[in-house]
């Protein structure tokens, strides 16, 4: 069973704030899923820093959406993987016809950055310490850093899950993961985002029997 569309009109005040509206229509609509250099980190100047040494993990994060329109066949209208702007990336995409494939473009980010950052760490633990070694643990932290879906996405699924609830039991899990994305937004304030991607280094390292890090 499809779900009714849900627009998502996205305004900027100044640089660094984001306002979204909701609108339910009753026809084609696109979805854009953004990377705001305002949710990598609230002061601006700080945040174009973290976004240029964290590059490779803003990419990562929109092709990971893109890469799960394309497995959904959910046409992708434009997509851009970084650029020097607000918002750093996005991916604008048309509707989506249930709400399983809405879930799963949301969380992408989560699923293929976290996936992608383990296997990195588990191969830098096993390097031997020199400069590749570095640039695989600055990669994958990278990577990892930008897991979590955007405050975007967040609006986006709550708006499906919303709509598709009392169809569809899996949206019923959909309301506390929001919750959590919120959280985790937070929280990064107090650099989550990156203790986040030291644990996953840390049981990379775990995994491997306790192997040296550097």
């Amino acid at each position: 069973m499809g779900i009714e569309p849900y627009l998502k009109t996205w305004t900027y005040i100044g640089s660094n704030r984001q306002v979204c509206c909701d609108h339910p229509i009753h026809h084609k609509f696109n979805v854009v899923r953004l990377t705001s250099v305002k949710e990598i980190k609230t002061s601006l100047r700080s945040g174009w820093l973290i976004a240029i040494l964290t590059f490779p993990g803003i990419i990562v994060h929109e092709w990971a959406h893109k890469f799960f329109c394309d497995r959904a066949n959910v046409p992708v209208y434009k997509t851009c993987y970084f650029r020097l702007g607000n918002p750093a990336g996005f991916v604008i995409h048309g509707s989506v016809d249930s709400y399983g494939k809405a879930f799963l473009i949301d969380i992408a980010p989560f699923v293929i950055n976290t996936s992608i950052a383990f296997l990195i760490f588990l191969v830098a633990v096993n390097a031997s310490p020199g400069i590749a070694a570095y640039l695989l643990y600055w990669l994958g932290i990278s990577i990892a850093m930008h897991s979590f879906p955007s405050s975007g996405d967040a609006d986006n699924l709550w708006g499906y899950s919303k709509i598709a609830w009392k169809s569809n039991p899996l949206a019923l899990s959909g309301f506390p993961i929001v919750g959590l994305i919120k959280l985790a937004k937070m929280l990064s304030a107090i650099w989550f985002d990156l203790l986040y991607a030291i644990a996953l280094l840390l049981l990379a390292a775990f995994l491997l029997e306790g192997s040296n890090l550097f």
